[in-house]
């Protein structure tokens, strides 16, 4: 059966996830500026366009990609689950605990995936295969990165670097060490009183593991970001990772030096394939509720550790 898909926000981001999904899914659209979505779907060669988001979720189709912002999130998820679709919604998933349960409470057992890319790239397959391998042995430290100036003009602009972006590191150390144990300090160097955060420091338990987080929005950065590294620490060896995932070295009980792959180093290939084959067994995806979940309490606690949330 080919699934039909809603792509629900027609900017950048839904035009992306809607390339990917072309040829695989039936597509229709939906965004706030009905232009937008008729653009695209004429781009894409879609199914059609609905007037309003009421069309979509009474429509027939199977699923729907949320790519709206973040304060749209959650009440467009609670009424996509409730209306018995497959939700795909980008991150992050909500923006308050309140909004967390609301979404809890209307999952039950609806495929639900929040779009958090990181948990599929393949250099988090491949450094987690060295760690479950032992060869570093106990993990004891770590120390991940990624500093680069990044200005946003957009609705982006209403939301911290860590919330916006730094989350995704969130998630890859979540999906490296396991369930967070303990946000321990937290601050925001540089942050303008009255303006969101641009630079977030961390410091996170992982049970035994000891885990510092830097990520910035407000730091120059020739090469963008890239080319920066992080670093892993156990008992018999370390692992040094170019932060975005080009590569990443082993130095433990084995020598190795790896590519972990460029036709889908970011991950999105692997994700939507997720989200089709739950959106056709009901299973749950690698990108659960439990991990957006956890994710966004390790952020709401940061912020609240530094007096950023009331």
């Amino acid at each position: 059966m080919v699934p039909g898909i809603c792509i629900v926000g027609c900017g950048g981001i839904g035009a992306a996830h809607a390339k990917r999904l072309k040829g695989r899914a039936k597509l229709w659209f939906h965004s706030r500026r009905k232009e937008s979505a008729e653009r695209l779907n004429t781009a894409i060669s879609g199914e059609g366009v609905f007037d309003t988001y009421d069309e979509v979720i009474s429509s027939k189709v199977d699923a729907l990609v949320i790519a709206t912002p973040p304060d749209s999130h959650a009440e467009q998820t609670v009424a996509a689950l409730v209306a018995g679709k497959a939700v795909f919604v980008e991150k992050p998933m909500c923006l308050s605990r309140d909004e967390i349960d609301s979404i809890s409470e209307a999952a039950s057992d609806r495929t639900l995936l929040i779009g958090e890319n990181y948990y599929y790239k393949p250099s988090l397959g491949l450094i987690r295969s060295w760690i479950d391998s032992d060869e570093i042995g106990q993990v004891r430290r770590a120390h991940i990165q990624k500093c680069m100036t990044q200005d946003t003009v957009d609705w982006r602009s209403g939301y911290g670097a860590l919330l916006e972006g730094g989350i995704h590191f969130v998630a890859l150390m979540q999906g490296l060490f396991g369930d967070v144990t303990g946000v321990d300090k937290a601050s925001f160097p540089g942050r303008v009183v009255g303006k969101s955060e641009r630079h977030a420091c961390l410091k996170l338990s992982y049970g035994d593991v000891s885990a510092e987080l830097e990520y910035a929005w407000d730091m120059p950065s020739l090469t963008k970001g890239v080319f920066q590294h992080s670093w892993i620490e156990g008992d018999h060896g370390r692992i040094v990772f170019e932060s975005n995932g080009i590569y990443a070295r082993l130095s433990g009980r084995h020598s190795r030096f790896r590519f972990p792959g460029f036709s889908d180093m970011m991950g999105y290939g692997a994700m939507f394939d997720d989200f089709l084959d739950c959106v056709q067994t009901g299973r749950e995806p690698v990108s659960s509720f439990k991990n957006a979940k956890s994710d966004l309490e390790t952020v709401f606690q940061a912020y609240e550790l530094a007096g950023l949330m009331p």
